[in-house]
């Protein structure tokens, strides 16, 4: 069974910034893309940024020039570090990670920002 556990949310004042971390832990031999998505009281879930095993990255319009996504493959880890907040990006992010056609979801962690 493959577990994921997102850390790193909170509650951020606009213009500051927090880091997410999701590591994944199970019994699998690699994992394939994993990416970070939102969801805000109302609205769908959205993609904010997806990273291969390669290190190639992709990122929504709306986070580009202010998210960073990277992984660890040695710890089988992504990050998002978020910088210059702002209070339409407050919503619950979840990672994702892909094991060929088989993919796993965190629970999500709150990000909250404040103006």
């Amino acid at each position: 069974q493959v577990r994921l556990v997102e850390s790193g949310g909170g509650s951020v004042q606009a213009g500051g910034s927090l880091r997410l971390s999701c590591a994944t832990s199970g019994s699998f031999f690699s994992i394939d893309d994993m990416g970070w998505y939102r969801q805000a009281p109302g609205k769908q879930r959205e993609l904010v940024a997806l990273i291969t095993i390669g290190g190639s990255t992709n990122y929504a319009d709306s986070v580009k020039g202010r998210f960073t996504i990277s992984r660890d493959n040695a710890k089988n880890t992504v990050y998002l570090q978020m910088n210059s907040l702002k209070p339409e990006d407050t919503a619950v992010y979840y990672c994702n990670a892909h094991f060929g056609a088989i993919t796993y979801w965190g629970q999500g962690t709150q990000v909250t920002v404040s103006s």
